[in-house]
């Protein structure tokens, strides 16, 4: 069973940073990666980042490019996402997901976890 840990979601005032960490557990990540999608009230589902398990490439959505980070030590399955200069359009729900390699930019993932609530307001 694939388990995940979410930790790090919370309230922001626009400007400010907060940091989301996912551990994975119950998954082999050959081929894999882990990242992170988020979906706004009203909204579809959108790429944040990714990391890959194989080769540490990491990708950004074009809405967090330059804000958004995503780091951690992927042996253990441990990956995180330092958000900076964040704005109220950050607010989501965010989604540490495993996906394959190949498949992030098609908004596409084989594990998710809950969720945790991100809110950026005055």
């Amino acid at each position: 069973e694939v388990q995940f840990v979410e930790s790090g979601g919370g309230s922001v005032q626009p400007g400010g940073s907060l940091r989301l960490s996912c551990t994975v557990s119950g998954v082999n990540l050959d081929y894999y990666g882990i990242g992170w999608f988020r979906q706004a009230p009203g909204k579809g589902r959108e790429r944040v980042s990714f990391i890959s398990a194989g080769d540490g490439s990491k990708l950004y959505g074009e809405s967090v490019k330059g804000r958004f980070t995503i780091f951690g030590d992927i042996a253990k399955k441990t990956v995180y996402l330092q958000m900076n200069n964040l704005r109220r359009q950050d607010t989501a729900v965010y989604y540490c997901t495993v996906t394959r390699d190949g498949s992030w930019d098609l908004g596409e993932y084989e594990y998710s976890a809950k969720g945790t609530q991100v809110t950026v307001a005055s």
